[in-house]
């Protein structure tokens, strides 16, 4: 089992987010192939897989770095474990690989979001080290 960042589109990856998204919102569509490849091209963002003990990607999230006028700071996005591997760690795995990724390449900061109702990765994410913040989310949409 192990955790990687993703540095090219395959078919093997393709295939797996097409698995993992539903598993993620109801409203998440696979990607194509392109979409694939201008996702993976992005300077600003690492994907970060997990893979299962014989090679199979059965996680992944999306680590967002950028730099704002008071520093790096880093944004964990899309983190999902397919049914058949949730409560083995490969969550934990995930998240502490890019934490620890994002501090080394400079990030003050990462922070992420999940709604109250996700009463496990809450968990995850608090023995990961994160801390609930007292703050509003705003969210603008067409």
């Amino acid at each position: 089992m192990a955790v990687e960042i993703v540095n090219e589109a395959t078919e093997e990856l393709l295939d797996a987010m097409a698995h993992l998204l539903p598993q993620l919102s109801s409203s998440g569509k696979a990607l194509s192939a392109n979409q694939l490849e201008d996702l993976i091209n992005q300077d600003c963002l690492k994907l970060f897989v997990f893979r299962d003990q014989v090679g199979n990607i059965e996680g992944m999230l999306s680590l967002i770095l950028f730099m704002i006028p008071t520093g790096t700071r880093a944004w964990i996005e899309d983190v999902v474990v397919s049914q058949a591997t949730r409560g083995q760690g490969a969550g934990q795995q995930l998240v502490e690989a890019a934490s620890q990724y994002a501090l080394e390449v400079g990030a003050r900061t990462v922070d992420l979001t999940s709604r109250p109702s996700r009463e496990a990765a809450n968990r995850l994410y608090q023995r990961c080290g994160f801390v609930l913040r007292e703050t509003n989310v705003y969210r603008f949409s067409k």
